[in-house]
């Protein structure tokens, strides 16, 4: 659900993911047409490292460490 997001509305994957400040960046860069692509290329690549994030979080809490 978060990538068809980052595909349509970029700047809103940064506000699901807790980052405010780069979703309103991102839509400052949204906003015209060219920053469009750049924008929706940096919302994808933000959010594959936040799913990385949690899975190595996921795996410390695992082994029971935080």
């Amino acid at each position: 659900m978060r990538l068809l997001i980052a595909l349509i509305l970029p700047w809103l994957t940064f506000f699901t993911i807790g980052r405010p400040f780069a979703g309103i960046f991102c839509l400052l860069l949204q906003i015209t047409l060219i920053g469009w692509l750049p924008a929706t290329i940096w919302a994808v690549y933000a959010l594959s490292q936040y799913k990385t994030d949690q899975k190595i979080k996921q795996a410390l809490a695992s082994q029971g460490r935080t």
